[in-house]
């Protein structure tokens, strides 16, 4: 794509039977199985800095992070007590109410290789009725021969036997399900309708789920120990450092997950199982699906291995699977990224300073994108100073700014006015509202370390396979850093990938042509941050007669972007199997959410001659559309 191009959005209004038995347990489909580089146009003296310093980033599809730890719903002295459904294999716990929808909670064990057709283990279900104080949530449980999966289930307000399960995963890897759902389970209930139970859960080694994928003991050896990554910013002066570090910390890894046994297992090919192992405990052999980012990994990945029972799959914001299981680099990843950030630029200019605030310091989008990368690149060796009160103080940095003020807004285009109010106030002298906005963030990641496991141990990685000292990785992957603004980050990952001693635990390879039971839905943005739309139609190519829907807009997923006809398709497709005409078709945003007052958005709605059920929808895509709370800073996974 052409990095000059007509503006996407002129900125105005666009025109299970409860009898049956249990399904058959699948088969180990492993056995059979068969599976230009870009120079960046913008700014010179950003190129230098890379040439002589990459840093740390982890990778891009990380959507729908909880800020906090979540675990189900802590119950009252006297919970209700477990219920089962007809045709179901699980018991369920009443958690609470969403939306006046009932919500419900469940365990699954499950063994840690799905695919040892040896194991005397099978999928069960418990009670979920010990255990459930926070102050235990992050003690260790020494890795054994079973994973427990948290499930959390928003049930339809008109619920039948026949009610067919929704599973979704909002990304990471190493996103909560659970806290997904919990958070905002009454807007997706909205999009979907009543004909769905909404199933989400903390996929095996994620946040509730038993073990946890971590690298610590505890959150104290956390907090002590990886403070030498957490402060390893200075790229080529720090990477002997950090290099060292990453020696010892790939070894504690290893040593606390259990090397070949549950650590080398927490992987997408078995969380892919896994999901048959919950579809089998609700008595449904169909894949009801709808995957974020990383889920489309998940996604692809389960309608590979399993494509008779791929009957409804939804993947939203694609990755490249082939990158991830099989390249070294995740290339595709940011092929769009400087261009989202051109577009927060562009359509500043367009909406003049009375939308945005750094309009008026720039006649042009590229006097202002000058202007923005200067001043953010000055943090680099000059940081300011913030005093608000004697609690409230710090350091705003380059760092901070960049990775978690900037980066993360690319993300959302309804938050690019908050954004932008920061960055001139900023410019201007008055870093308050920046470091508030960004530089209190919690310093480590309390989510564990369930990120590096599964997508290293998805990938390429260890030192066999990355047969480099230092100075040669830092060589090879120098490259690879300048083809984005946001490159520099990602050393502290691949540092780890290249380190990696836990042993590469599955046989699965991505291919070239998959037919599902039914095609699959595949959504995109014109231009996403961390999964671009040329990924999007790399995976309309593998899965035979799936349909490519792209919204116009910038942003990470289609909820990103508030789109009617986006969510049309999205209920055809769920309901009825239905599928545009067309492979690729294109739909337009209900209103351009970039420097969008939310009251105007209201006002247009009222202005509209909509349905009550067209105007629930119109609310609750607003509504995700603006939550910022999902998206986590672009941080090392430390």
């Amino acid at each position: 794509m052409d990095c000059e191009r007509a503006p996407l959005i002129e900125g105005k209004l666009l025109a299970v039977d409860g009898s049956s038995p249990p399904p058959a347990p699948w088969k180990n489909p492993l056995k059979n199985n068969q599976a230009t580089k870009r120079r960046h146009p913008l700014r010179g003296f950003l190129k230098a800095i890379l040439t002589i310093s990459p840093l740390l980033l982890v990778t891009g599809y990380a959507f729908f992070q909880p800020k906090l730890p979540f675990r189900h719903p802590v119950q009252p002295p006297d919970p209700p007590q477990p219920v089962r459904y007809p045709g179901e294999h699980i018991s369920w716990t009443p958690c609470g109410t969403i939306d006046n929808r009932a919500l419900e909670c469940a365990n699954l064990t499950v063994p840690v290789d799905q695919f040892d057709t040896n194991s005397s283990v099978e999928a069960s279900s418990h009670d979920d009725d010990d255990d459930t104080d926070n102050d235990n949530h992050h003690k260790h449980h020494q890795p054994g021969d079973t994973f427990t999966i948290p499930l959390l289930r928003l049930r339809s307000a008109n619920a039948t036997p026949s009610t067919r399960n929704l599973l979704l995963n909002p990304g990471g890897p190493g996103g909560s399900g659970a806290a997904f759902l919990y958070q905002r389970g009454a807007q997706l209930a909205t999009l979907v309708g009543d004909g769905f139970h909404l199933l989400s859960f903390d996929p095996r080694g994620v946040n509730g789920s038993t073990p946890l994928a971590t690298c610590y003991r505890s959150e104290e050896d956390r907090r002590a120990l990886s403070s030498r990554a957490r402060t390893a910013r200075r790229p080529v002066e720090d990477s002997g450092e950090l290099w060292a570090w990453t020696g010892s910390f790939v070894r504690a890894c290893d040593d606390v997950m259990g090397g070949a046994g549950a650590g080398a297992h927490v992987n997408t090919p078995q969380t892919a199982a896994d999901m048959n192992s919950i579809l089998d405990a609700v008595g449904q052999r169909a894949l009801y699906y709808w995957g974020f980012s990383y889920g489309t990994i998940l996604g692809q990945t389960y309608a590979t291995l399993f494509p008779d029972r791929a009957e409804r799959v939804i993947i939203d914001g694609v990755a490249n699977q082939f990158d991830w299981y099989e390249s070294r680099l995740d290339a595709e990843m940011i092929a769009d990224t400087d261009r989202v950030l051109e577009g927060f630029v562009d359509e500043c200019v367009r909406a003049g300073e009375e939308r945005c605030a750094l309009a008026a310091m720039a006649t042009s989008k590229e006097e202002l994108l000058d202007l923005l990368l200067e001043r953010v690149a000055r943090l680099r060796d000059d940081p300011v100073g913030v005093y608000v009160n004697e609690t409230q103080w710090g350091v705003l940095d380059y760092w901070t700014l960049w990775y978690n003020g900037v980066f993360p807004a690319l993300y959302k285009p309804a938050v690019w006015g908050e954004l932008a109010d920061r960055l001139a106030a900023l410019f201007r002298g008055n870093a308050t509202a920046a470091w508030l906005a960004y530089g209190t963030k919690p310093a480590w990641d309390s989510l564990g370390d369930a990120f590096k496991f599964i997508s290293i141990n998805d990938g390429v990685s260890g030192p066999d396979k990355w047969p480099m000292d230092r100075l040669e990785l830092l060589d090879y992957l120098l490259p690879f850093f300048n083809q984005s603004l946001f490159g520099e980050a990602q050393l502290d990952y691949y540092f780890s990938k290249q380190a990696w001693t836990i042993p590469h635990a599955h046989s699965y390879v991505p291919r070239r042509r998959v037919r599902t039971a039914h095609p699959l839905l595949i959504l995109s943005t014109t231009y996403d941050p961390v999964c671009p739309l040329v990924s999007a139609k790399g995976a309309a190519d593998v899965f035979e007669r799936s349909r490519l829907v792209e919204v116009k807009g910038y942003g990470h997923c289609t909820l990103a972007v508030p789109s009617r006809c986006v969510a049309r398709h999205v209920r055809d497709f769920l309901y009825d199997g239905k599928l545009p005409d067309d492979g690729h078709v294109r739909c337009e945003p209900d209103a351009n959410p970039a420097f969008a007052k939310p009251e105007e958005a209201d006002a247009l709605l009222e202005a509209q001659s909509l349905s009550e059920e067209d105007r629930r929808v119109w609310k609750a895509q607003q509504e995700l559309a603006r939550d910022i709370t999902w998206l986590g800073p672009w941080r090392g996974a430390w």
